[in-house]
């Protein structure tokens, strides 16, 4: 398939990163910042050209029973809106416990933090990519 660009939705940050199917990885790219109270959609336009990634994957926030938490419709909105603005397949990918995980990547240093949510979508993109491994 070639490159992804994996996306850690948030109303106020976005977090993303870059991946390849070839090597089953991923690396934090970004994190951007809303405007206007909504996505940077000039800045991810810029991410997609530099990148031309064959498919976005976004991360889907639920509890751990499954139920939707207050984050999962905006980000099936989002996922939907990157589909139609930048005509590519958006695929879903269970993110529980990925901020977390992140948090113990990142090892508490503040400038890690600020790094969180890119770490956060390194980890959705390489799960997606190790699920759908060929």
């Amino acid at each position: 398939m070639g490159t992804l660009l994996g996306f850690d939705y948030g109303a106020a940050k976005i977090g993303i990163a870059v991946g390849q199917t070839v090597t089953g990885t991923a690396t934090p790219l970004a994190t951007l910042r809303a405007v206007g109270q909504r996505p940077d959609w000039a800045a991810i336009g810029r991410l997609i050209d530099e990148w031309q990634p064959e498919a976005l994957v976004v991360g889907l926030p639920q509890d751990m029973d499954d139920s939707d938490t207050e984050v999962t419709a905006p980000a099936r909105r989002f996922a939907r809106q990157l589909e139609g603005r930048f005509r590519l397949p958006v695929h879903m990918m269970d993110e529980r416990l990925t901020s977390r995980e992140a948090l113990q990547i990142a090892g508490y240093r503040p400038r890690a933090v600020e790094e969180l949510d890119a770490i956060a979508a390194r980890l959705i993109l390489e799960t997606w990519l190790s699920e759908h491994a060929h």
